[in-house]
């Protein structure tokens, strides 16, 4: 957010929408451990993942649409394809969770990993900047 210049109402809907997802991510957790991982709660957790991560594209793209096209949020975010991949995870995982639930988990725990290694878009392009 340090590299935002201007909010605008869509800016906050998506924001909204983001959060309203993220909030829905203990129910969904909850549930699956409750079940011991079966198949609907674990196809119910991937769906929750999956709408958090559309949420987060149309968030990132929607920041991105805002600024000028030479802005530090524009440049860093580029083809953002972390955001993509980690939907298209999400969507073979929920698929897989009907087959083995198992699978479906493993796709989740990659798209963590992915992740899990910090994104330095943003901060190289500010270092860059100043």
């Amino acid at each position: 957010m340090h590299s935002v210049q201007k909010v605008t109402g869509p800016i906050l809907w998506n924001n909204l929408h983001l959060l309203f997802w993220l909030s829905l991510v203990p129910f969904a957790t909850a549930w699956m451990g409750e079940s011991h991982f079966s198949t609907w709660p674990m196809a119910v957790y991937g769906f929750v993942l999956l709408m958090s991560g559309v949420a987060y594209y149309f968030l990132a793209h929607c920041l991105a649409s805002v600024h000028v096209k030479d802005s530090v949020i524009a440049k860093a975010l580029g083809k953002d394809f972390k955001g993509i991949a980690s939907v298209v995870m999400y969507i073979i995982g929920i698929g897989l969770s009907f087959i083995n639930h198992w699978f479906g988990f493993t796709c989740y725990a990659l798209v963590a990993a992915i992740w899990f290694i910090p994104d330095r878009r943003i901060e190289k392009r500010i270092a860059h900047k100043d």
